[in-house]
C-alpha cells in the first residue's frame, strides 16, 4: 500500500459549525504517502481518535472518501480490513489495548504469531533496547504505564506495515526514553519503507518529520 487518502472527509459529529472549521484534514484533500513522515497535531477535541479510527476502519461516521491505494474504504469488507490491520497499518494505541493477565512477551507475540514477522530473539533485542528485558515475562497488568507504553510499541513493531500509526506515542515517558522509542520506530519504519503518521496534543515524539498537519 502506497498512500492513504481523504477527501473531504468531514466527521459527523462536526457537520453543525462546518463554515468556521480550519482544518488540513477535515473538509480537505490530504494523501500521506508511504515512505514519508507526517506530523498530525490537534487540540483535545477535534478529532485526533476519531482520525485514527477511521484510518484502521473501526468507526464510518463521516462524509466525503477515505482512499487506500484508490480503493473507496466504505467498500472494504471484515476481511479486507483485517488483511489491512495485519499487512499495511500498524497502531500504536493511546489507550495501549494490551491485555494484562497476559505476559508482556505474550502481549508482544499475539499480533506477531500471525505474521512470523520478527523472531523471539528480535522482541528480546528491542525489550533490551528499551530497557525492559526484565519484564519479558511479567503479566501486563503489574506493571507501570510507561513500561506498559514500551511493550505496546514492541508490538506494534513486530509486523509488517507501510504505515505506522503512533496516536500519543510518548506521553509517559520522559526525554530520554522518547528518544529512544522514536530511535527504534524510525529505525524499523526505516527498514520496512514505511511511514510514520504520529499524532499529539502536546508532546511529540522527536522524529524529523517532513510535513506537519493541524486537524
Amino acid at each position: 500500500m502506497n498512500t492513504i487518502m481523504f477527501k473531504g472527509v468531514l466527521p459527523q459529529v462536526f457537520s453543525t459549525g462546518q463554515e468556521q472549521m480550519v482544518s488540513d484534514v477535515w473538509l480537505s484533500d490530504v494523501t500521506f504517502q508511504r515512505g514519508h513522515h507526517y506530523l498530525v497535531e490537534a487540540e483535545s477535541g477535534k478529532g485526533k481518535s476519531t482520525f485514527c479510527s477511521y484510518i484502521l476502519g473501526y468507526r464510518h461516521d463521516y462524509s466525503g472518501q477515505l482512499l487506500f491505494d484508490d480503493s473507496d474504504a466504505r467498500s472494504f469488507s471484515i476481511s479486507d480490513w483485517s488483511r489491512l490491520r495485519q499487512h499495511h497499518v500498524s497502531c500504536l494505541f493511546q489507550e495501549l489495548r494490551l491485555f494484562p493477565e497476559l505476559t508482556a512477551y505474550e502481549n508482544v507475540e499475539i499480533k506477531n504469531h500471525l505474521t512470523k514477522h520478527k523472531t523471539r530473539q528480535e522482541i528480546e533485542m528491542w525489550f533490551d533496547m528499551l530497557g525492559i528485558s526484565d519484564k519479558l515475562n511479567a503479566k501486563v497488568g503489574r506493571m507501570s504505564f510507561g513500561q506498559q507504553q514500551r511493550v505496546a510499541l514492541i508490538r506494534a513493531l513486530a509486523q509488517p506495515f507501510d504505515f505506522l500509526l503512533a496516536d500519543e506515542p510518548i506521553s509517559h515517558l520522559d526525554d530520554r526514553n522518547a528518544m529512544l522509542m522514536a530511535d527504534i520506530v524510525k529505525a524499523e519504519a526505516d527498514r520496512q519503507g514505511a511511514s510514520i503518521i504520529a499524532t499529539s496534543i502536546g508532546k511529540r515524539m522527536p522524529l524529523p518529520y517532513e510535513f506537519t498537519l493541524q486537524l
